[in-house]
């Protein structure tokens, strides 16, 4: 059964690979948009008009050629530097986000028992070059392929395609049709940047799980996991937010502010990695030993407490790249902002989660304070740009208390066992997060988003049309990602079983699963007594 399941997957990934060489046969078909792989001719004149508040006009510009070709010439020079800072700026941020996965590695394991710290290891690698295929085959393109282009960055026009249905005269997108396999008119050197972009933020959602499903969850259903988040789960919400769908035109379409807003990913990143786990938590079950016949919980200390606050750390470092890094540019100097308010508010997570714990349980626990750290951060990431720093650290500081009543709430209420409170960090703070954009938006930032004219400010600042547009972003993601992220385990866990053997589950999952001790000279001996 196992070899024929591996065989499958490899079948898979072989045609999975042949299938560019037909993308391209039929680009060829028909005259694809220009491209350009090189970059060379991306930036130009037309990239310094609107860049700064003195840039010149379109007009001007056009009448200024014909007398002075050499200022002419001297522009294209000064928008291709323009558009090369922001790509350098956007890859950069990109690398950031990528080393948060080591960040999520090390807290998960931490978290963990150290006779599954290999296995659990092992999911946090392999979801990063599993999701990256996934995302390659046709996960960039049903969430990026009818964005219409980046202006920031100078191209991506052949992403233009999006697939939509007509309700009451209104367009609403559902997904994009373009850049399968980054082939044919994708190939271009924008395109390939912000690939790689918003490969690292999906990547981000799908190792959420990981922590959630850790320590009973079998390595060959998690791999079909894998691909299934980041080809279809994924791509779909964040082409409504992110990809010119239905959710980023509410604003234009309903008056509803500037649509769903959601600047760098509370939503579309945490809260469906949240909710994903709180699916696959439910369908997998609690780990033995997690609770008494009388339902209440028992600890279950994780085997490594320095080893996930050092993960903590690196993700609040990969955070950076992720909030101010949304800008796409690196000539937008609202990344300053970003960045303070990114700090604040995980500082105020940290401060408020160790006070409660401090408070209610009579000693600062640390392993909150760090998860309280993260709740800040998640929090934050959807505001970040529409904020002040009293905003941003209310915001962290409300993150941090609600961590901790989540975390309780859902094992002793829910009872659903979560070993490292992803559930609580991402999902119930990604949730908050989105809602913190409609409340405390002050207005001195994003005219124009999503098309509608002025800042985007939300109810304590005079606007209650962006509170609305929000709600109705949390509702459509939860609906949406735990019906399909739970009938997808339910029906895997038909096909594949999910749950690891309980003797496996006793024994550690390392040698079982993924043929590793991650500790192999670490022996527990009984003594005589």
């Amino acid at each position: 059964m196992k070899k024929g399941i591996l065989t499958l997957l490899l079948a898979l990934f072989v045609t999975t690979l042949a299938l560019p060489l037909t993308a391209l046969a039929d680009d060829a078909a028909t005259p694809p948009p220009a491209s350009d792989p090189s970059g060379a001719s991306i930036g130009t004149a037309a990239d310094v008009i609107g860049a700064t508040a003195g840039a010149p006009t379109k007009e001007e510009m056009e009448a200024l050629s014909p007398k002075e070709p050499l200022a002419a010439k001297l522009a294209d020079v000064v928008g291709h530097n323009r558009i090369a800072i922001n790509m350098v700026w956007t890859l950069i941020c990109g690398f950031l986000v990528m080393f948060m996965q080591a960040g999520f590695a090390l807290a998960e394991t931490g978290f963990t028992r150290a006779k599954n710290a290999g296995h659990t290891m092992a999911m946090n690698m392999m979801v990063y070059g599993i999701g990256m295929l996934g995302y390659w085959i046709c996960g960039f393109a049903l969430q990026m392929g009818g964005v219409g282009g980046v202006a920031t960055l100078g191209g991506a026009q052949a992403l233009a395609n999006e697939f939509t249905i007509t309700i009451g005269g209104n367009e609403f997108g559902l997904f994009g049709t373009t850049g399968f396999f980054l082939s044919g008119v994708s190939y271009d050197a924008v395109i390939f940047s912000v690939f790689l972009f918003q490969m690292v933020f999906m990547d981000t959602t799908a190792t959420i799980p990981t922590g959630t499903m850790a320590e009973r969850w079998t390595f060959k259903s998690f791999v079909i996991y894998a691909f299934f988040i980041s080809m279809f789960v994924y791509p779909l919400y964040a082409n409504w937010v992110w990809g010119g769908g239905w959710l980023s035109v509410l604003g234009k379409m309903y008056a509803l502010g500037h649509g769903v807003v959601d600047f760098a990913g509370s939503s579309v990143v945490h809260m469906t990695g949240g909710v994903a786990s709180l699916a696959g938590g439910i369908v997998l079950g609690p780990r033995l030993g997690k609770y008494r016949e009388d339902g209440t919980p028992v600890a279950i200390p994780g085997h490594h407490i320095p080893m996930a606050v050092a993960g903590c750390f690196i993700l609040a470092f990969g955070w950076f790249g992720f909030n101010a890094g949304s800008t796409l540019a690196g000539g937008d100097l609202r990344i300053g902002v970003i960045a303070v308010n990114t700090m604040l508010a995980s500082a105020a997570g940290a401060f408020s989660s160790m006070l409660y714990m401090w408070t209610f349980y009579g000693k600062p626990d640390i392993s909150m304070s760090a998860n309280g750290l993260l709740a800040g951060l998640v929090a934050i990431t959807a505001p970040c740009a529409f904020v002040n720093s009293v905003s941003a650290v209310i915001i962290g500081g409300i993150a941090g208390l609600l961590l901790c009543v989540s975390v309780f709430f859902v094992e002793r209420t829910l009872k659903v066992d979560d070993p490292v409170g992803a559930i609580s960090v991402h999902g119930v703070n990604g949730a908050f997060g989105l809602l913190c954009v409609g409340l405390f938006a002050d207005g001195t930032y994003g005219d124009a988003l999503n098309g509608v004219a002025g800042g985007v400010t939300g109810l304590f600042y005079g606007d209650g049309s962006q509170l609305m547009a929000q709600l109705i972003g949390i509702i459509t993601n939860f609906v949406f990602v735990f019906i399909v992220m739970y009938a997808f385990f339910k029906v895997l866990n038909m096909i594949i079983p999910i749950r690891v053997k309980p003797e496996h589950e006793l024994e550690g999952l390392d040698q079982h699963e993924v043929a590793v001790s991650a500790y192999p000279e670490f022996v527990l001996q009984k003594t005589h007594r």
